[in-house]
């Protein structure tokens, strides 16, 4: 006798870190479906470097209680061509990093590309076409800002990627290109009923 497939739900924060503002999203997958929970920004004071990393990590901290996310999600440092901007940059990224594990969560990783690509389906969209696409794919009235865009398309990615396809759909590990390719199929059927919904 065959059991049904379990249909779980997964709570994931997205964070798109900076010094200055530090954006934030939060949304659910359930059975490959979206859904928008919350997206802001946290508007860093100016200060001494210290004091702000602590701002992010307690604001953070604050949103982590608030939402109670299963999983966390941030882009990977890339680095730039002002060395400076670069290490201050990676800097507020730790700080996030720490609020996330501090709060138990596990932490995932993925490029600026693999982000892109994942939602805009084009690895150099620009932020605009992030924007619509977000708004698009959650259903929102509006475009979010851009830092809270940024935030909720690493949330977006981390629920296209095969791990968590697996979890919300109760699915079995599969391994190599087969199953690369079913979760692949998997996230286009669902991009496409969210953009069938959001049109109507």
């Amino acid at each position: 006798m065959s059991l049904p497939n379990r249909v779980a739900t997964v709570r994931i924060l997205g964070i798109d870190p900076g010094l200055n503002r530090t954006g934030f999203g939060v949304i659910e997958a359930t059975g490959g479906r979206l859904r928008h929970l919350q997206a802001g920004v946290i508007r860093v004071p100016p200060g001494a470097l210290a004091q702000r990393l602590a701002h992010i990590l307690s604001a953070l901290a604050d949103v982590i209680r608030a939402t109670e996310p299963s999983e966390a999600v941030i882009e990977k440092v890339f680095v730039n061509v002002n060395a400076q901007s670069t290490l201050l940059l990676g800097q507020a990224r730790g700080a996030a990093v720490c609020a996330a594990v501090g709060a138990g969560l596990n932490v995932h990783e993925y490029t600026a590309l693999q982000v892109k690509q994942a939602v805009v389906g084009y690895g150099k969209a620009d932020k605009i076409q992030v924007q619509k696409m977000v708004q698009r794919l959650l259903v929102l009235a509006r475009a979010p800002g851009p830092d809270a865009a940024d935030a909720l398309a690493c949330a977006i990615c981390h629920a296209h990627s095969a791990s968590t396809l697996r979890a919300v759909r109760g699915a079995q590990p599969r391994s190599g290109r087969a199953g690369g390719a079913r979760a692949r199929a998997a996230w286009s059927d669902f991009a496409s009923r969210a953009l069938d919904k959001a049109d109507t």
